[in-house]
């Protein structure tokens, strides 16, 4: 008899699939910054319509251009020796300006960094005093200190001065923060105190990032000089408002003709030494390349160097970096003296301006204002308006532009370089007096106004986007090339997602400018709050004009407050 053994029970088979993979949630910071920025290019597009900014309002008045052709032509240059002093008298006050606000920034910004600061207070009130110049237009700054100190070049220095540590200061922080703590660390190991590895770490590094961000700012203030002229400020810009305020179209575009070439030069000198300065290849061909070359071969050895006498030299040699420190201090001094010369201060003005002070801030003590409504709130949400439909279509005008002068997407080198070029003239153009140009040829309202604004906005975003392109990993595009797909596909499928985080702070920067510069050009009849600046200003009426300024500062702040947390969370 055989023994059978039963089969165990087998368990019944179920079929395993793969677990289903779960959706990534979205971070809702970035669902929220994209949403803040398709409400502002859908108020871009609101703004357009709402200001009538339409093909017939912007190409239907050639019989006008045609006229003013005819009345600024043959243009009417002043006298050799006029010209040549007020543009000594203009480069003067913007050096002085620019000079101060770097001098004023450097402690600000100290200050201002989470590396150097002394204490929660002092950072707060560093970076409180940053938004406050920042928020303020320049224009602003002179109607309260022409008050103060009256006509004159002081008036001009200040405003500048003040209006540009916002930005200086800003991005001085930035850099120190920024900076290697590998020096400061080892002086303080060794004792130093707080100032101690400041002024031998951090200022020593900091120098190259200050030279550059004080040429950018002299670039911009030699372009706000123009505005500033309209308040009394001397120079090339107070003549040319007189000028075309009298309607002498021959001279006043004699005088912007001057000024756009001027921007042209400072512009190209500034970017030469940016370039040179900023260069972060130790064996570059560039002039400061060589020199730091020269220094190395001369000094940098761990053997010491003897005089001819056999002792130790304590002291460095006198190589090529060193000369080249001490000729740009010799430089800078010889400039100060020449633009303290040719700006003609009246030094008498600042103990009056002193002793005027606390009565002249008891009339800016802002009151109630019944007519905010009717009025001024029109006013400034017609500011804001202007300012976004700017940046709308000047976004849309760089988009080509910008790809265009990238030398890693133009179709050929001197595509790239034709567009780089239109570029830099674009720049230069002063928003306000291309304001006045179509304001004569588009009649007044804010039409003239969004259109300057696009303007500038056009060349300063076709650069940045044309930098952000050429800094694209170019790794990835060539993997879409070598998948067959064409320029089109590989610019939209790579390099435009690569830039668009960089796009998304730029649009918010220029939004907030905008809005500012949308202010300035109110003086010229462009629309906007500035026309009621002007008319509070000239009617001494300084309560209602100390609450408007607070009304655009409060505007400024919110947009500054979005700008930094999209910054924060793209980061």
């Amino acid at each position: 008899m055989t023994a059978t053994m039963e089969r165990p029970a087998q368990p019944p088979r179920t079929s395993v699939l793969p677990p289903v993979p779960k959706r990534p949630v979205p971070n809702p910071h970035v669902v929220a910054v994209w949403g803040i920025m398709i409400m502002l290019l859908g108020g871009g597009a609101w703004s357009l319509w709402e200001l009538e900014v339409t093909p017939a309002n912007v190409f239907g008045h050639f019989d006008n251009a045609a006229r003013f052709i005819e009345r600024a032509f043959p243009l009417n240059w002043p006298p050799l020796s006029e010209l040549l002093a007020m543009t000594a008298e203009t480069l003067g006050i913007v050096f002085l300006a620019t000079g101060f606000s770097v001098f004023v920034s450097t402690p600000i910004a100290i200050m201002a960094a989470a590396s150097t600061t002394s204490g929660r207070f002092s950072w707060t009130v560093s970076r409180l005093v940053i938004i406050f110049c920042r928020a303020v237009p320049d224009l602003v700054f002179a109607i309260i200190l022409f008050r103060l100190f009256g006509l004159g070049a002081l008036t001009g220095i200040l405003a500048m001065g003040i209006s540009s540590i916002g930005m200086i200061g800003k991005l001085y922080a930035d850099a120190i923060e920024e900076l290697d703590r590998g020096p400061s660390e080892a002086v303080e190991a060794a004792g130093g105190g707080r100032w101690q590895w400041i002024l031998s770490t951090v200022i020593p590094q900091l120098i190259p990032q200050m030279i550059a961000t004080g040429l950018h700012r002299y670039d911009i203030n030699l372009r706000t000089s123009v505005i500033l002229g309209y308040v009394g400020v001397p120079g090339i810009g107070y003549y040319l408002s007189g000028a075309l305020e009298t309607m002498q179209w021959q001279r006043g575009m004699a005088l912007a003709l001057w000024v756009l070439m001027l921007c042209i030069v400072v512009e190209l000198i500034s970017m030469g030494i940016r370039a040179a300065i900023m260069s972060p290849s130790s064996g570059d061909r560039s002039f400061l390349g060589l020199i730091k070359a020269a220094d190395r071969s001369g000094w940098a050895t761990h053997e010491p160097v003897r005089t001819r006498s056999g002792a130790v030299r304590v002291s460095p040699p006198w190589t090529g970096a060193r000369w080249m420190r001490f000729g740009g201090i010799g430089i800078l001094v010889v400039l100060l003296v020449a633009s303290l010369i040719a700006s003609n201060i009246r030094w008498e003005q600042i103990p009056r301006g002193v002793e005027r002070f606390i009565p002249t801030i008891s009339e800016f003590i802002p009151g109630t204002q019944g007519r905010f409504v009717d009025y001024w709130l029109p006013a400034l949400i017609e500011t804001v308006q202007m300012g976004l439909a700017a940046t709308l279509l000047g976004l849309v005008l760089a988009l080509p532009v910008g790809a265009m002068a990238a030398r890693n997407v133009a179709p050929t080198p001197t595509v790239a370089l034709c567009f780089r070029i239109f570029i830099v003239v674009n720049r230069a153009i002063p928003e306000l007096i291309l304001a006045i140009v179509l304001l004569v040829i588009l009649g007044f309202g804010p039409v003239p106004g969004v259109l300057a604004l696009a303007f500038g906005t056009t060349g300063l975003f076709s650069k940045l986007f044309a930098d952000s392109i050429e800094e694209t990993d170019v790794r990835v595009q060539n993997a879409l090339r070598a998948g067959g797909a064409t320029r089109i596909q590989v610019f939209f499928g790579s390099t435009l997602r690569q830039v668009a985080p960089a796009m998304v702070a730029h649009i918010m920067y220029q939004v907030d400018n905008n809005v500012r510069n949308s202010t300035l050009l109110g003086i010229v009849g462009a629309g906007g709050i500035g026309y009621w600046l002007m008319q509070t200003q000239a009617q001494l009426a300084y309560d209602v004009l100390s609450f408007l300024i607070l009304s655009v500062l409060l505007i400024v702040i919110v947009l500054e407050a979005i700008a930094v947390y999209i910054r924060n969370v793209i980061r």
